[in-house]
């Protein structure tokens, strides 16, 4: 066991500040520039005196969302796992109801930031044979299947907790992606999200996946990029949400797994031999200070991203890798918590989208 470091990460400076743009839509765009978010002028009032948000302040807002999105993930029926740890060689974060929760929730928020579209590439799901990597509550798959009926969905993950009442044209089987794959015929389209913190061998997958691709099938990555942007300038060098995930990389690259690997994936497809490649990024803010109605959601349950999911990110990683003591780790949480709440900041991550198709014949 290492002992903790006394001193946190090298943050890097916040994103200079650019002009504020009101924001038509959230859905990332095929560019490389994320748009730009504007400043709801009511979240950063000062007259309460206080630079974070009064007891009442997100929860008044979020207490609707959060409810819509727990009736939704459960009015049918449906039960869901979240992603099997296997050992913190493996994987290094929950599988309780929290994080389950917490799993589902930040489905929905890419779902409200895409549109309400379930994938960017240019396809039409309708007859495919489609892979989800990775998929965790089994969300995504379900929703999936139920919106094109005549498309066969799979669904892998390291653990068999699946909800047993799914659409028929649904399936979920236990494999392992980085070994040799349990299903070998070949898919129309394969999404592989969220995955930072479970893959060694990220060129490995990107080969394995564009080998099982029909030809002309394609493929859709997305992926954080830790570091927190700012347009306006407000991030402090010493914020602690960031330090947080510098932290929490530096453990995952400990055990050979790292995270923000979303600017790289456009990169590591394109290597692969992918062609018609598109890159798209979606803003994720935290808090509720941006003008855009569906952007402020988002920014309310990504706070609750924090607030909530910051012990299930930390307390394995933080003691078992870094040697941080469990008091040690819940005091650095609060300060975290109070951070993210700070109405004052302007902080959000990038979230990337890449599509790529694999050509039709392969010399």
């Amino acid at each position: 066991m290492e002992n903790k470091s006394t001193e946190p990460p090298v943050v890097p400076e916040p994103a200079a500040a650019a002009a504020a743009a009101a924001v038509d839509s959230p859905t990332a765009e095929n560019t490389d520039t994320a748009p730009l978010v504007a400043v709801d002028p009511t979240a950063t009032d000062h007259t309460d005196g206080d630079s974070a948000y009064n007891s009442d302040d997100l929860s008044r807002y979020t207490d609707s969302l959060t409810s819509s999105v727990r009736a939704y993930k459960f009015e049918n029926g449906r039960r869901y796992h979240a992603y099997h740890s296997s050992g913190t060689d493996a994987y290094l974060f929950p599988n309780d109801d929290p994080e389950q929760d917490r799993l589902d929730m930040f489905h929905h928020i890419l779902y409200m930031g895409c549109d309400s579209k379930l994938f960017l590439a240019p396809i039409n799901p309708e007859g495919m044979r489609i892979l989800d990597i990775g998929c965790g509550t089994g969300i995504w798959a379900i929703q999936m299947a139920d919106e094109y009926p005549s498309a066969e969905i799979i669904g892998n993950d390291l653990s068999p907790i699946q909800p047993s009442w799914v659409p028929p044209n649904v399936k979920f089987i236990v494999d392992d992606v980085e070994e040799p794959w349990a299903d070998p015929l070949p898919f129309d389209f394969i999404q592989c999200r969220y995955m930072a913190g479970s893959i060694k061998d990220w060129h490995g997958l990107v080969k394995r996946i564009f080998d099982h691709l029909k030809p002309g099938g394609w493929v859709e990555f997305s992926e954080y990029d830790i570091i927190l942007k700012s347009q306006d300038n407000t991030i402090p060098k010493d914020y602690k949400p960031q330090e947080m995930l510098l932290f929490l990389n530096t453990a995952c690259e400990k055990v050979g797994r790292p995270l923000g690997l979303g600017p790289k994936l456009k990169g590591w497809v394109e290597e692969a031999g992918f062609v018609n490649v598109g890159h798209g990024i979606v803003p994720l803010p935290l808090g509720i200070w941006p003008k855009d109605k569906t952007l402020k959601a988002m920014g309310a349950f990504m706070t609750l991203q924090y607030t909530e999911g910051v012990d299930g990110f930390t307390k394995l990683p933080y003691t078992t890798i870094l040697g941080w003591t469990p008091q040690e780790v819940d005091v650095f949480n609060v300060k975290v918590r109070a951070q993210v709440k700070d109405k004052t900041i302007h902080a959000m991550h990038e979230y990337h989208f890449v599509w790529a198709q694999k050509p039709e014949t392969t010399t």
